[in-house]
């Protein structure tokens, strides 16, 4: 019955492509975790963000490979190891078998694990099968920051699979501030940041201004100097870095994320296009 379950779940994804089937076994595998998490305790102390918390709460429409979380109240002795334990129990419930490694640091405040599988692509039915070789393996990262920046706000969601379960995640303003951060402050360029600015842009965004510059003294090229997070402030550090962005780099980067139906809004990638949706952004910040 548990391996109906997880068949169901991977035929509403109607994939059309191996690609694709490998996204879908992945984020399956996700939701488990998640499910495992919550069931373990986990969101009573931590908070769900980034690109895989929009697109398995919010329905964003590109796959994502990492789960990422932040302690809702800083410490320094948080430890993965009795959450990965309940991980393992799960997902063999489900059909899945895990390997599952704590690869956290003791000096680093970003506590990280990491699950592997490969076994479930052999027992489900699938359109697009490797006809040779081993099966390609599902990785995925977990990070947890323990010295999160301050002024993050937080709300309850709820998801049905593989049973109903409750998930703590940032509030949207918090996750758009999270953003915003990155793309401000990351030492690379990643466009799957801006798939989901445009994203936010399309959702009347607002911005968590206490918790992005808590963010920005924290990391990254403002480290140390409490920035004043304004409207404006924002505006103008966004205009900059559109305008110095490689735009061809940022559409080759996210494009193995998207579906075939939605490569084609790449084509509008450029400074003018995301300059717009900063000036959409800007009617409904406060």
């Amino acid at each position: 019955m548990s391996l109906k379950i997880i068949q169901e779940r991977f035929d509403e994804y109607h994939c059309a492509s191996r690609q694709e089937e490998e996204q879908a076994l992945r984020e399956i595998t996700q939701e488990v975790a998640l499910a495992a998490l919550s069931r373990a305790g986990f969101f009573k102390l931590a908070g769900f963000q980034g690109g895989t918390a929009l697109r398995i709460l919010y329905s964003l429409q590109r796959f994502s490979e990492d789960l990422d979380f932040l302690l809702r109240v800083p410490r320094s002795d948080f430890g993965w190891e009795p959450y990965l334990k309940h991980m393992i129990v799960e997902l063999s419930a489900y059909g899945f078998a895990v390997q599952v490694a704590d690869r956290s640091k003791a000096a680093d405040p970003v506590q990280k694990a990491f699950l592997k599988e490969q076994s479930i692509g052999k027992i489900l039915r699938l359109r697009y099968p490797l006809t040779t070789g081993r099966p390609k393996q599902i990785q995925i990262k977990f990070e947890l920051d323990t010295n999160p920046p301050q002024g993050s706000r937080f709300e309850t969601k709820y998801l049905d699979f593989p049973f109903p379960f409750p998930v703590t995640v940032q509030d949207l303003a918090s996750l758009f501030a999270g953003k915003s951060h990155a793309l401000l402050c990351r030492e690379y360029l990643k466009g799957r940041d801006w798939y989901d600015f445009v994203w936010y842009a399309g959702r009347k965004p607002t911005v968590n201004y206490d918790f992005l510059a808590a963010a920005l003294h924290q990391q990254g090229p403002w480290q140390g100097t409490r920035p004043q997070v304004t409207k404006e402030w924002y505006l103008d550090a966004m205009r900059k870095k559109i305008i110095g962005t490689d735009w061809n780099e940022a559409k080759n980067d996210v494009a193995r994320f998207l579906k075939p139906n939605e490569l084609r809004t790449l084509e509008l990638w450029s400074a003018e296009f995301f300059l717009d949706r900063l000036a959409k952004i800007a009617e409904t910040l406060p």
